[in-house]
């Protein structure tokens, strides 16, 4: 724990409940909209401002009197927030994170916190400089079975890790892609977006598998694999799978937008003598190892804005701060610097018109076995991954495939 007056000044300590704004409030922004009321009739927060280019009408607020802006610096200003939850466009992160941080606000910043590396060090060096917390809002990382499955791996249950992977099959449908202009672009207006489906929607998997594998700082990350592919008419991926090479292991993550019966998206760590599967929204574990009955075991979880606050006003530990997103960071930056995501063949996919969105035929199956075995969709024979027959220890030679390997600094091309 760290004491409270080591803070900066402007930070409320022991003052409760602390003034939040929310930069942000549809969308995504409502589940943090409802989040802050529920802490605040916790007493620990006030719902202190809201900044949105069009303001919440009386019925998305409920009724509530709030301050609302579209100048952000200027509401942080007005209502003297001590905390702000950014949920904006993902471009946008970095500069509104840095106006805050420039007035002593601290942070609660939506993920992913940038769309290039470049980007993610410029706001977090920026947010150290200025000596406030930030905290990165990647919610499955307060999942109480992080540490949990971090000590039975220290404690040999599962016998030596060969391996982790992570698997999201998912569905989204037509309007998912038209909620935004930024949806489903890799660039707008020459400036990096970058939401695709590892990137964005199922960046939890990613990360909780880096975590897991004990690899969440940038130094920790030696190489990279893509496979970007997409059956939307969209820039970016919806259909995609990663290997990251870390200094302790691999990790695989697999991801699609495209289900044919979407599922609950979960990380498994591979040993030698068992695996631990983490299904990271539910917070519920499942332990199998040799010698003994499967057991499966349900954790609490502690919110992220609420730990900020205990971070502010009781010197709580951080439980994602920027630097232990750094390792995703960099996932991120290879996705960007990879080729563009390859359309798949049009017999690959088919529309559900009931549903008005598309599945592509067998992807289930594929996101599951790469999670498995920690291969590429290449690798596990699927045919639109690999139009070329190319020999598989060569991925780099895939036209569908990027290999990156990673420096620790990683400048803007």
């Amino acid at each position: 724990m760290r004491p409270a007056e080591e803070f900066p000044s402007s930070t409320t300590t022991g003052q409760l409940p602390l003034p939040v704004v929310l930069a942000g409030a549809r969308g995504h922004g409502r589940w943090h909209l409802e989040n802050i009321r529920r802490l605040q009739d916790k007493g620990l927060v006030r719902l202190a401002g809201i900044c949105e280019l069009t303001p919440l009408s009386a019925e998305e607020l409920n009724g509530q009197t709030v301050e609302q802006s579209a100048d952000f610096g200027a509401l942080l200003d007005s209502t003297g927030a001590a905390i702000a939850v950014i949920c904006t466009p993902i471009p946008t992160h970095t500069d509104l994170a840095l106006i805050a941080a420039g007035k002593g606000v601290h942070l609660l910043l939506e993920k992913p916190p940038a769309p290039s590396y470049a980007e993610f060090r410029r706001m977090a060096d920026g947010v150290a400089a200025a000596g406030v917390v930030c905290q990165i809002g990647f919610q499955s990382l307060g999942s109480h079975a992080v540490p949990a499955i971090r000590k039975l791996i220290a404690e040999g249950v599962i016998g030596q890790v060969t391996g982790v992977g992570g698997a999201g099959a998912w569905a989204r449908d037509e309007a998912y892609y038209r909620r935004a202009p930024w949806a489903g672009k890799r660039r707008l207006g020459g400036v990096d977006v970058i939401d695709g489906a590892l990137t964005n929607p199922l960046a939890h998997a990613v990360a909780t598998a880096l975590a897991l594998n004990g690899s969440t700082r940038a130094e920790d990350v030696t190489a990279i694999e893509t496979e970007l592919l997409r059956a939307n008419d969209i820039e970016s991926d919806d259909t995609s799978c990663v290997r990251i090479t870390t200094v302790r292991g691999r990790v695989t993550v697999a991801a699609t937008l495209c289900a044919e019966r979407p599922g609950e998206p979960y990380v498994v760590v591979h040993g030698s003598s068992g695996r631990i599967t983490f299904w990271y929204k539910q917070d519920r574990v499942l332990v199998q190892r040799s010698g003994h009955g499967p057991e499966e075991i349900e954790y609490g979880r502690t919110d992220l804005l609420e730990n900020l606050v205990a971070q502010l006003t009781e010197g709580a530990e951080p439980l994602v701060a920027p630097d232990a997103t750094g390792a995703f960071m960099k996932v991120v930056e290879a996705i960007r610097r990879a080729p563009d995501p390859l359309a798949l063949p049009v017999d690959a996919w088919e529309p559900l018109p009931g549903e008005n969105r598309r599945v592509v035929h067998g992807i289930d199956g594929l996101v599951a076995a790469a999670a498995d075995t920690l291969a590429l969709y290449s690798e596990l024979g699927a045919s639109w991954a690999r139009p070329n027959q190319v020999p598989s220890q060569a991925p780099n030679q895939l036209p569908n495939t990027a290999v990156n390997q990673v420096p620790n600094e990683v400048s803007t091309p």
